[in-house]
């Protein structure tokens, strides 16, 4: 396993990251099996676990928590904070009330004294900066916390806040100024069909030594094959949420690019799902790129794409499929 430093933090870090989510009452239910795929991935050399308290309303944490049990120092354990845990005004977001609140909460679950990397989930723009970064900044004195990250969103999707480039840049310019912890890291989405992180979020973060630990990099399903479009009728609940989310147009241009690219793997005989995450992780931005495999077939898959060497001729490819920069959303 080719192993990398977690930005300028010195800690290591797998270049495939376990992603939970879909572990618990989102995915699957067994709990035995939760625990064998976390298992599994820590044999298999994955030592990067990203979870988030508000996955499956904390049956995550207890989950990944359980699951680490007489394992926990193979992991470098990641959890956010943001979203609500409660029905209060003050039991979500990032004031340092909410943000005290909740590590609180993520460490219990997590059956641990110290968590790893403690990321802000999206921003949140009543709060200052500065009161986030010095909550944090307290947690990483206090031994609660090693080190701090944020994630972002979509550009254009959904009402959940965005963070931008900018705003990253600048909360350096305020932890620098007032002596406060700074992001190691930016947890941004990126894809084959998602390439928009490379016009400012990857510049950004190679130019201030932030990891890129991304998500999505199947686009929740596409990207796996799983999804492909030839006017059937589909019964899958994620895939009926994306029809009713979508547009014909957006619809259209995402199904043509995955036949496109289909077609173009015909003659290389991979399956897309491993193609495609070895093509993000052959990004050079990219430092690891989180899976959210639901089953130990889905974990074998995504370990397979580790032996896929991306030539100069399939980035070309897929620059003609989606080109740098743009996205297919």
């Amino acid at each position: 396993m080719d192993y990398r430093n977690l930005g300028p933090a010195g800690i290591k870090v797998s270049p495939l990251c376990l992603g939970t989510m879909m572990l618990g009452a989102w995915g699957n239910t067994d709990r035995a099996e939760c625990t064998r795929i976390i298992h599994q991935a820590l044999d298999h050399g994955i030592n990067f676990i990203d979870t988030a308290d508000m996955y499956a309303d904390g049956e995550t944490e207890e989950i990944v928590g359980a699951a680490l049990a007489g394992r926990r120092q193979e992991a470098v354990l990641a959890t956010k904070v943001y979203f609500p845990m409660g029905n209060g005004p003050n039991d979500r977001g990032l004031s340092r009330r909410a943000i005290q609140q909740q590590v609180e909460g993520s460490l219990r679950r997590l059956e641990t004294d110290v968590i790893d990397l403690y990321q802000i989930h999206r921003p949140d723009p009543s709060v200052a900066w500065e009161e986030t970064l010095s909550a944090m900044t307290d947690l990483v004195r206090q031994g609660k916390v090693r080190y701090i990250g944020c994630s972002t969103n979509h550009y254009d999707v959904g009402p959940v806040p965005r963070l931008t480039a900018w705003q990253i840049v600048d909360t350096f310019r305020i932890s620098e100024a007032k002596g406060l912890e700074r992001f190691v890291c930016v947890q941004p989405p990126y894809s084959i069909l998602r390439r928009t992180m490379e016009l400012e979020h990857f510049p950004m973060a190679r130019e201030l030594g932030m990891a890129a630990i991304v998500w999505s990099p199947l686009e929740g399903g596409w990207l796996a094959d799983k999804y492909r479009y030839a006017g059937e009728s589909h019964d899958s609940p994620r895939f009926e949420r994306w029809i009713k989310d979508l547009d014909d147009a957006k619809f259209e241009r995402r199904s043509q690019a995955v036949e496109k690219l289909a077609r173009y793997l015909a003659a290389r005989e991979l399956p897309m799902a491993e193609f495609a995450l070895a093509w993000v992780l052959d990004a050079p931005a990219v430092t690891s790129a989180i899976i959210g495999p639901r089953t130990i077939e889905q974990l074998e898959g995504c370990l397979r794409a580790l032996d896929v060497e991306i030539s100069d001729e399939d980035r070309a490819a897929v620059d003609r499929i989606v080109a740098p920069g743009e996205s297919v959303l």
